[in-house]
């Protein structure tokens, strides 16, 4: 097992940039496997997710190949639903994409329950209503799910919930049904507008990207396309809160500001001081891109901040503005409504000496400044292992974060990333 060694307490500077986006990717590979000709996705993160959902196409019968960092190209080929790695299935959240590609083009599939970040219960349940609702009959048989798609037909779909990866499946399957489908109480994070972009592209029309109202014609022949992932917004906010927490001048390039309105607000009414500069237009032509300069100032507590579905607070970010907040003059409540496990790693952040009382599963208020000390840490999941690295950053002495894998899921190279801006960081065996 490996760790992250950290000597933090010092101000940093330098140019960090911000790359493809874990959530985006994903599916947008996926999306890849129901085309008909190659695609060649540019801007991928070289991250533990991509590698096993790619590694569970490539097994499938898809060839796959990295001609260069950052693209991969995607011939999905004749599939074999027997030589799915079920292994690799029960390791991610995304391995649930299966269920609206793959199962969709075989028409039958057995697969066993999606793994992931524990982050309390994360049910399937609106990703099955809604592949339902389009003809796909889900049978449980113990630790599997049997998936039969051979009678598909257009209908309203109305979400049980926001679920992103819950609409991304009702999305995907659409895309392969040539009646319409009507979705409703949609999620539409920039993950989802990004997949239905590159569908658009593939030769799907959809009507309503950015609303919580799409309206899906597909089943023709995918082309396969030529597409580039949007920058990570959730490596923008925590860069941004890391710089702002150690009192830094830092540079973020390749930010996509416009999916982060609401976080830029919290940042600013925390007293976050920045300037964009080197306007842009994205590869896609649908969004800006800028270069942040994050200054040093000093942080204020904000009232209140709760994740919401998007355009609200995402919940990813929640975990590295709290830290900021422990830098922050003041009181400020953090409430994570949406899943009763994230708040372990707020158990860490007072070991290493934070004034945070944890009210419930969901709230807890945040008291600051305060100094924190390096401490030894595990990664619990995906975001609170960024966070902890931020925090241990803002520390002084030295830190050691265990189960780093969880980080290496979502975080490209993380370690050499922040070493250019001056962060002090080894990866070492545990």
């Amino acid at each position: 097992m490996e760790k992250f060694v950290i000597k933090g307490g010092k101000k940093l500077r330098g140019e960090i940039n911000v790359l493809g986006a874990k959530n985006a990717a994903t599916p947008i590979l996926s999306a890849a496997m129901i085309a008909k000709t190659p695609s060649l996705i540019r801007n991928v993160p070289d991250i533990g997710d991509v590698r096993k959902i790619l590694k569970i196409f490539q097994n499938a019968g898809a060839k796959i190949e990295w001609p260069e960092a950052g693209v991969v190209k995607i011939e999905p080929g004749l599939l074999d639903p027997t030589k799915i790695d079920n292994d690799l299935v029960c390791k991610m959240r995304s391995s649930s994409y299966l269920l609206g590609t793959m199962a969709i083009q075989m028409g039958e599939l057995t697969i066993p329950f999606p793994g992931g970040c524990r982050l309390g219960a994360r049910p399937m349940d609106s990703h099955f209503l809604a592949l339902q609702e389009l003809g796909v009959k889900i049978t449980k048989k113990g630790d599997y799910y049997h998936v039969n798609a051979k009678n598909l037909h257009g209908a309203e779909i109305v979400m049980s919930e926001m679920s992103v990866s819950g609409t991304a499946n009702a999305i995907l399957a659409a895309a392969q049904i040539k009646d319409e489908v009507r979705i409703y109480n949609a999620a539409s994070e920039h993950y989802i507008q990004d997949l239905c972009w590159f569908l658009e592209k593939a030769g799907v029309e959809i009507t309503g990207i950015g609303t919580h109202e799409l309206i899906i014609k597909g089943g023709g022949q995918l082309s396969g396309v030529d597409y580039t992932v949007i920058p990570d917004p959730i490596e923008t906010g925590t860069f941004v809160a890391l710089g702002a927490a150690t009192k830094s001048e830092i540079t973020i390039r390749n930010v996509a500001i416009d999916f982060l309105r609401l976080e830029f607000q919290k940042f600013k009414e925390s007293n976050v001081q920045y300037s964009v500069k080197n306007k842009r237009i994205s590869a896609n032509g649908k969004y800006h891109l800028y270069d942040l300069v994050i200054k040093p100032a000093p942080l204020k507590a904000v009232k209140k901040v709760n994740t919401m579905p998007y355009p609200g607070f995402t919940s990813d970010l929640l975990p590295p503005f709290a830290v900021m907040l422990t830098q922050a003059e003041g009181t400020s409540l953090v409430h994570e409504w949406m899943y009763e496990g994230r708040q372990k790693y707020l158990e860490e952040l007072i070991k290493m000496g934070a004034n945070v009382t944890i009210c419930d599963p969901h709230r807890a208020v945040i008291v600051g400044p305060t100094p924190l000390l390096g401490t030894e840490m595990t990664s619990f999941d995906i975001r609170a292992g960024a966070t902890l690295v931020v925090a241990a950053i803002v520390a002084q002495g030295e830190s050691q974060i265990s189960n780093i894998e969880q980080i290496d899921r979502g975080y490209e190279k993380i370690e050499d990333r922040l070493a250019k801006i001056g962060v002090d960081i080894l990866r070492t065996n545990a």
